[in-house]
């Protein structure tokens, strides 16, 4: 897969185009639909495959105020996107001046210009341009006078809900990883470096892993059966999303005891993927009734594990 940062960096004709538009973080099932039916498209035309993304993220740039926190940063994106076989990624550098185009000097700069596009499909709420003026119709009159075809896909679906990455982020704030894991068709991880902690874990007999996440969206406090991913190996484990009332923290933490391991982690980058939530944080009266309740905690996913549900 080819990646270009920047549309200034396309040294050499794209052979026909077929491409699709969007910020795509979580690069969910709805996403995942677009890109098949683009990658199939240039299949069958013997043409490219195309995604345009932005980096950062728009409303970092215009509102960063209401920026949503993010489920994939911009390398977990182009992972994610790099397995669904598609030629090129075009990540365009997103400034002021690029959202302050109108809808024709959006579509006219970036698709016709410089990739001269033969096939935009695109989903059925798409918007674009200086102050997202430019809507289907715009898109469908442009497609008709600059010679190439557009193509709307109909939203994906999930017992009766619209996939979409403000779905994912709403489950994920009340910690329903579960149900996210379905509308992203995949686990979802934070990952991040492991870090000095207060080492109350190892006091009572449960060592963690402390890790420092980046700016991704962290699940609603709680205890999740995990997969960690280290030295290069899988393992399973607990990990304690939270404050830690029961030692009266003010800084949120990320904690995970790894099952069957003892290795040294600081300063290594570790990957957490949530299975499913065991139960909301707690304050407990003392460390003892805090290390009764952690090895319930730890009994539960080794019977996930054991029962192969993991």
């Amino acid at each position: 897969m080819n990646i270009y940062r920047g549309i200034q960096n396309i040294k050499k004709q794209i052979i026909s185009p077929i491409l699709t538009i969007g910020n795509f973080d979580g690069v969910h099932l709805g996403h995942q639909a677009l890109f098949k039916k683009i990658v199939a498209r240039a299949k069958q035309i013997k043409g490219t495959s195309v995604v345009i993304t932005f980096e950062p993220h728009p409303l970092k740039v215009l509102a960063p105020e209401k920026r949503p926190p993010l489920l994939t940063t911009f390398a977990q994106k182009i992972k994610l996107i790099n397995k669904l076989e598609i030629d090129n990624v075009i990540c365009v550098d997103f400034t002021r001046s690029f959202a302050a185009q109108n809808y024709r000097e959006f579509i006219r700069n970036l698709l016709i210009d410089k990739i001269n596009v033969k096939e935009v499909i695109v989903g059925h709420d798409f918007f674009f341009g200086r102050g997202r003026e430019g809507n289907t119709q715009s898109l469908i009159k442009m497609g008709e006078e600059f010679g190439f075809k557009v193509v709307f896909l109909d939203p994906i679906e999930l017992n009766g809900e619209i996939i979409s990455s403000s779905l994912v982020r709403d489950q994920l704030k009340k910690g329903d990883v579960k149900k996210a894991a379905k509308y992203l068709g995949r686990l979802y991880s934070l990952e991040g470096k492991v870090i000095n902690g207060f080492k109350k874990g190892s006091t009572i007999g449960f060592p963690t892993a402390n890790i420092d996440v980046n700016d991704n969206l962290v699940p609603h406090t709680g205890v999740y059966v995990t997969l960690v991913h280290a030295h290069r190996k899988t393992y399973t484990g607990v990990v304690n999303v939270g404050y830690n009332p029961t030692f009266k923290r003010e800084r949120l933490s990320i904690e995970a005891h790894i099952f069957d391991f003892s290795d040294n982690l600081y300063n290594e980058v570790v990957k957490i993927f949530f299975v499913d939530k065991i139960r909301d944080e707690i304050t407990f009266a003392s460390a003892e009734e805090l290390k009764l309740r952690i090895q319930k905690d730890t009994l539960i996913a080794k019977d996930l594990v054991k029962r192969g549900q993991l």
